[in-house]
Order: C-alpha cells, then structure tokens, then sequence
C-alpha cells in the first residue's frame, strides 16, 4: 500500500510509525486506513519487534477530522462505517503483538488521545497536554479508553468538560511513562523500544495477550490464564536460551520460537 500521510522507518527491529497530515494530523478516514494497514503489516514483519508511533508536526494528533465529518453524507450505513474503521483502528495497536510506544510529540485530542492511551507505553513532551474535547462540538466518546488509565471521576471530569491536562499530571497520575523536553523526546522512545526489542519475542507478545486478556477476567481466571501462558513459554527455545545465558553471564540471543 502507497501511505500518504504516513512513513515508516525500520532499524535494529525497531519501527518507528510517523504521522504526518499537517497542520495537526487530524484523523481523516484515509489516515485511519492507513493506520490500520500499517498495524497490521507490523504486527506479520518478523524484521520488527517493537513500534515508536508519533508525530511530524507539533500535534501528535488532534483528533477525528472534523470538516470531514460534517461533510459525511446522510445515507443509510455512513456512520456505521465510519465508526467501524474508528475501533478497528484502536484495536489494530491494542492487539498488535509487538510492544507500542506513543512518542507525543505535541498535543493528543479526542481520538488522538484515545489512539495514544491504546498504546502500550506514553513517553511524552514535558510542555505538551491532552484532552478529550468532543463535549464541545457536541460528540462524546472514549469512556472506556479513559476508564482504563484514570479514576472514575477524573474520567468524568475529563469527558463531562472538555479541560486541557498537562502531560505533567498524566506523568504524576501514571498514565504518562516518562516525561521529556522535545530534543529528547525520540532518543528516549527509541532507546525504550530498542530495550524491548531486545527481549524474547515471544515472551513480549504474550505478556501483551496477557494484559489484553485479563483485564475483564476474575483473579482467579486471569491468574490461571497468565500460568497457562508461562507454561508454554517454559518450552520454548528462547526460554532455554535465557537459562544458559544466565548460567554463562552472558546477554541472551532470542530468536522468537
């Protein structure tokens, strides 16, 4: 696929996903498409191990395109496709088997931030926010994004308003990882993601599952299932790598299997 609003770059198993559709990379459906062929690409390259997605402008992205939905015409089904392309888009990250880390380079609006909170860590801007605006062109959405990372009042707070929030308290209440100034924003990340990549990648992409699988699941059943999972990768030969690698004092060499 020919990206127009997206480039790709892929160094020592890292991949590093750039949105670029100036001035503040709103998400058209052509941009969302683009998203989730580019997820879905990443998820099969077995060149890739982990995935920086960020922002060329000083937006990382301000959200659904809002001229664009205004435009939308009233035939029976627009919505529904649209929508369908919006959670697609959002599950593509969510359930990609590599590690992904949000790099906001700038700002994180509505959908923006429901793109960047589907992430699997936020590095973040120190001089930047996020909000969930949608309240004040008469929309709502994200709930479930928010309940996942914020306390329900601060959640409603967010919604029910429309306020800014620094990256600085997502920082303090640990939605944000680490805050940095803008120059050192991407080495961070990707020195983030080339530690991941260095991991087994077998034993990522099943923590991954893990967290993905358990988080509507009783102790119980969510506790078995990781056990479950531990189980398998204790036969696998990265596993058998990383104990020799131990015994000999040496970094192990995982080759995915």
């Amino acid at each position: 696929m020919e990206f127009k609003h997206l480039s790709l770059a892929v160094a020592d198993s890292v991949a590093t996903v750039t949105m670029s559709r100036p001035p503040v990379n709103a998400l058209s459906r052509e941009l969302r498409e683009e998203l989730l062929h580019m997820f879905d690409d990443l998820s099969d390259r077995e060149d890739v191990r982990a995935i920086v997605l960020t922002g060329s402008t000083r937006s990382f992205s301000a959200g659904a395109d809002i001229k664009e939905r205004a435009a939308l015409t009233p035939h029976a089904g627009d919505y529904r496709r649209l929508n369908r392309l919006v959670r697609e888009v959002f599950y593509a990250v969510m359930d990609c088997p590599k590690p992904v880390i949000a790099a906001l380079s700038g700002p994180a609006l509505g959908a923006g931030f429901a793109l960047a909170l589907s992430c699997d860590m936020i590095i973040a801007d120190e001089d930047t926010f996020c909000a969930m605006p949608e309240v004040d062109v008469g929309l709502a959405g994200g709930v479930k994004f928010l309940q996942r990372h914020f306390t329900p009042t601060m959640a409603r707070r967010l919604l029910l308003t429309g306020r800014r929030i620094t990256t600085a308290e997502l920082y303090r209440l640990g939605v944000v990882d680490e805050l940095r100034p803008a120059a050192e924003l991407m080495p961070a990340a990707m020195a983030l993601a080339a530690e991941l990549a260095a991991k087994s990648p077998l034993a990522i992409q099943l923590i991954k599952d893990s967290f993905n699988l358990v988080e509507n699941l009783t102790l119980r059943d969510g506790y078995r299932f990781e056990q479950e999972m531990t189980t398998k990768l204790g036969r696998t030969e990265d596993a058998q790598e990383a104990k020799r690698a131990f015994v000999e004092k040496r970094q192990p060499v995982f080759v995915g299997r």
